[in-house]
């Protein structure tokens, strides 16, 4: 039976992704010191005998035997990575080291959890893997990106230094049930507003556009992904000339956030909400859509799950919640 670490294994995708290693037949240990994730998460999994939970910061070394490790550990949300910006950078720089000495210890193939915020405000559209970005180095921002960015670097030098084998997967917006409530991302706060009626905020004129993948499709572009020989890996990447084995994550529909909140407010026709319009906040990219061209071609992958019935079922999800907390 083989053994995976989870690291954020209590966190939005990190929840989904153990939940498919369980399915999959893994033993899973997830490590999270619940900064962002929450216990909530992972309850229906704590009954598997497969599975444990680790309380955790990845900041610190961890020792284990595991044939996988998956690297989530990050606060992902401007919320919540602008709340302590130091201990943001710190999980990504040295969560990302701890786990690859662990792995260059114990032989462990790696997945890393990446950002498609490694390309900053873009000036390439739709984003393509050897494109460097356009990152600003000292903004609100920065944490987040720039640690990303230091962790890819990490990866790529270990593996060239250390010969470890760690894959890189650059993830765009992605939503689905278990978001964290209040991570100020633009599912969450256009749908909670939508069902508490209150004003849909929209910020700047709502032109600015993303790409929504729900989590379903992400868990089965990390599972293709790390299923596949080094071999295979090392050959095509090889042949992209690109120096580390990075692939987008994402899906290539591009919607505006206007559109979006207006989606949100036709799959919830009771709600009384309207939409308002707020100031841009620094940093926040105009433009942000993927070329998957690599995933698809290394993966035979692409993203299935249409917007509008991956909104519905993360309707559900926090319509359950409100409806729970109001019957406390």
């Amino acid at each position: 039976m083989k053994k995976a670490l989870v690291t954020g294994g209590a966190g939005f995708l990190g929840s989904h992704l153990s939940a498919r290693l369980l399915a999959d037949g893994y033993e899973v240990t997830a490590v999270d010191n619940l900064f962002t994730g929450t216990k909530e998460n992972i309850y229906p999994l704590l009954g598997n005998p497969r599975f444990s939970f680790v309380l955790h910061d990845v900041t610190q070394p961890f020792w284990g035997q595991f044939d996988e490790i998956y690297n989530l550990a990050c606060p992902a949300s401007p919320v919540h990575y602008q709340h302590n910006p130091v201990e943001t950078l710190k999980s990504s720089v040295l969560g990302m080291m701890n786990m690859l000495d662990l792995a260059l210890k114990t032989k462990a193939k790696v997945l890393h959890t990446s950002t498609s915020e490694v390309y900053g405000d873009p000036l390439v559209h739709p984003q393509v893997e050897s494109y460097w970005g356009n990152v600003n180095t000292i903004g609100v921002r920065s944490c987040y990106d720039e640690g990303k960015r230091c962790a890819e670097t990490l990866a790529a030098d270990y593996r060239r230094a250390h010969g470890v084998d760690v894959r890189l997967v650059r993830i765009f917006n992605t939503y689905g049930p278990n978001m964290h409530p209040e991570d100020g991302r633009v599912i969450s706060n256009f749908i909670l507003q939508a069902l508490r009626n209150e004003d849909i905020t929209i910020y700047g004129d709502g032109s600015q556009t993303r790409s929504f993948q729900y989590c379903d499709d992400l868990v089965e572009a990390m599972r293709r992904y790390m299923e596949l020989p080094r071999g295979k890996v090392d050959a095509f990447f090889a042949a992209k000339n690109l120096g580390a084995p990075v692939i987008n994550t994402g899906n290539p529909g591009e919607y505006t956030v206007r559109q979006l909140a207006e989606e949100t407010l036709k799959l919830i026709p009771e709600s009384k909400s309207k939409l308002v319009s707020r100031p841009l906040p620094a940093d926040d990219p105009r433009r942000r859509r993927p070329d998957i061209s690599l995933a698809k071609e290394l993966l035979g992958w692409e993203p299935k799950v249409p917007l509008a019935e991956g909104l519905a079922k993360t309707i559900d999800y926090f319509r359950a919640r409100e409806k729970s907390a109001a019957g406390r």
